[in-house]
């Protein structure tokens, strides 16, 4: 049922769009797609934006895209081709041969294309995020050398940072991102931080390996509605569960990233973020 200003509940608004109230929350968690109001009591709302917004989804989806670009689409009114894909498979191409010949001007070259052919959040969901995991898999394997890796990790980071730029200026609530001592891998922390940030809320980053004392001087200084760890798959956290658990009860505390399960999370007092960076980021909606 709408209300005395248009706006609907969820459930008239999966009535009218012949989408199920489940599909809706998923589509907002996971791409941002619905941008709801609150009602004095709580309830959120929707508006005939939002309608729209799912009816072309829908519509992108039916025509072949995936649901995540479909509602990247609905939200930014942008279409793209049906040569789309092939262009960004190709320039994802081009990048990883340009890191693993530490080519640094044709790796920069072709992310230069990739941010104009497609969004910021499409570039790092489909291309950056699955060349780190490669990147990961045959460093382990052994087929790249730790020059390739460190190279290809620390030419991303530097541009990842640029697009991050102004990400301590938002109005929405305070992010302090964190990766924990001994943890040197955040560039899916610095991920998610662009797609928080891109959902409204403030940034403060403090990267790589961070010290408690220098995040409780942070948690000080700032006075964050949230403080956001992210670890790797084999980090271990029992040397530090003292200290997190210090540090959840002076603030809330989230942990995501492969180096965390539900079992650690709940011993640790803190909030699992699940999913991939951009999942976890539009879990912070509600």
């Amino acid at each position: 049922m709408a209300n005395q200003n248009g706006y609907l509940r969820i459930g008239e608004l999966a009535k009218r769009t012949g989408t199920s109230p489940e599909l809706l929350r998923a589509w907002e968690l996971r791409y941002g797609l619905l941008r709801p109001s609150r009602s004095a009591g709580g309830f959120r709302l929707y508006s005939e934006d939002d309608k729209a917004k799912i009816l072309r989804t829908k519509q992108l989806i039916a025509s072949g895209l995936s649901a995540a670009e479909a509602a990247r689409q609905a939200v930014t009114g942008e279409t793209v081709t049906e040569d789309a894909t092939p262009v960004l498979e190709g320039l994802a191409d081009d990048l990883r041969d340009a890191l693993d010949r530490f080519d640094e001007d044709g790796a920069n070259r072709a992310l230069d294309r990739l941010i104009a052919a497609a969004s910021v959040e499409t570039v790092m969901r489909e291309v950056l995020l699955p060349y780190l995991r490669i990147l990961g898999d045959r460093w382990a394997r052994g087929d790249v050398s730790v020059a390739q890796e460190h190279f290809a990790s620390a030419l991303l980071r530097g541009r990842l940072l640029g697009l991050a730029r102004g990400w301590g200026t938002g109005s929405g609530p305070t992010l302090v991102l964190a990766c924990p001592p001994g943890e040197q891998h955040d560039l899916g922390l610095i991920m998610f931080g662009i797609a928080a940030s891109r959902r409204g809320r403030r940034i403060t980053y403090l990267g790589q390996d961070t010290p408690f004392s220098t995040i409780g001087a942070t948690v000080d200084a700032v006075g964050p509605d949230l403080v956001v760890f992210g670890v790797a798959e084999g980090t271990s956290l029992g040397e530090h569960a003292r200290a997190i658990r210090a540090l959840a009860k002076r603030v809330p505390v989230a942990i995501g990233g492969a180096g965390i399960t539900k079992d650690e999370a709940r011993g640790l007092g803190v909030l699992l973020l699940e999913g991939d960076p951009f999942e976890a980021a539009g879990a912070l909606s509600d």
